[in-house]
């Protein structure tokens, strides 16, 4: 029974490890459609991604589950505006995504996606109605004062960063309620944009402007693959999330920004500033006690410094 469960943590541990690399790395894929504008790219990922999930429905035998998925979704007010919540919410990350990667915006995005995880758990608070402890405050106290310095010096609000951060919060948070299946809601969020990103296409087309029947065959299978480069890391998180502790998720959230960051520095080189580093110090800080926040260590320091605290007054 031991083996048994240490074969699966172990499987999940390289399925979820898989998801982040491949989250880490998709710049290199943006990169290679530079020259296809952002949104024309999302109207394909959208598409194909839809495609794909579809198909691996059929394959997977659960065409009968998702039928009856939309009986209920459609049916329910809350559910319906769940999934399409997702799906804008989604459809608006990829997009800012894609356009931070090609405009050469790395290293903010992939501060934005180390911002992330501490946005989900102030829409937990406020939402949710979670507590914090002591330490995940003083990390939400820090995470801010690094995102203010960088606005400060910069003398404009890093959009992208906190764009990306909390419309992945919030798309967590709907997934959350609405409780879906994680290829199923795939499949749903993709069929609420694709008809909007297919009309998109036809749109770019009519008016001579579509990039994909004009391009090469290497672009058209770049742009063909942008479903399965979406699809897979989702559908291998979700494989691997369902046999680790979110603890261990907790932890290895954090190699896809870092891998980000390392290809916005040293292989598109990216201006990297002081600032820069004064930031995601602060950040990187924030995550750590956050991180640490629930450890005997922290929760014991937390009653010391309470009781003495106390004491003096």
């Amino acid at each position: 029974m031991r083996n048994e469960y240490w074969t699966d943590h172990r499987v999940g541990v390289l399925y979820t490890a898989g998801a982040y690399i491949l989250w880490g790395f998709l710049p290199l894929y943006w990169k290679l459609l530079d020259y296809v504008p952002s949104a024309e790219i999302l109207a394909h990922r959208i598409l194909w991604s839809f495609i794909f999930v579809v198909l691996i429905l059929a394959v997977a035998n659960k065409g009968k589950k998702f039928i009856t998925e939309c009986k209920n979704v459609f049916t329910t007010k809350k559910a319906l505006f769940g999934v399409t919540a997702s799906a804008v919410l989604i459809s608006c990350n990829w997009f800012v995504y894609i356009w931070a990667v090609n405009h050469d915006h790395i290293i903010e995005a992939s501060l934005g996606y180390y911002i992330n995880p501490l946005v989900s758990v102030l829409l937990a608070t406020i939402v949710l109605k979670e507590k914090l402890n002591y330490w995940q405050v003083i990390a939400f106290i820090l995470a801010g004062i690094g995102v203010l310095i960088l606005a400060i010096q910069y003398g404009q609000f890093p959009w992208v960063a906190l764009t990306l951060a909390i419309s992945f919060g919030l798309y967590g948070l709907t997934k959350k309620l609405t409780k879906l299946d994680s290829l199923i809601g795939l499949t749903f969020e993709t069929m609420i944009v694709v008809p909007i990103a297919i009309g998109y296409l036809f749109f770019l087309e009519s008016d001579g402007m579509a990039t994909f029947f004009s391009a090469s065959i290497s672009t058209k299978l770049i742009l063909v693959g942008a479903g399965i480069a979406t699809a897979m890391p989702l559908l291998w998180f979700a494989n691997g999330a369902k046999r680790i502790p979110l603890s261990m998720i907790g932890i290895l959230q954090y190699i896809a920004p870092s891998i980000s960051l390392f290809l916005g520095v040293f292989l598109y080189h990216e201006h990297f500033t002081k600032i820069h580093m004064i930031t995601f110090s602060l950040i990187w800080t924030a995550l750590l006690i956050y991180s640490l926040s629930k450890t005997k260590l922290l929760v014991s320091a937390e009653q010391k410094f309470r009781k003495g605290k106390s004491f003096s007054a």
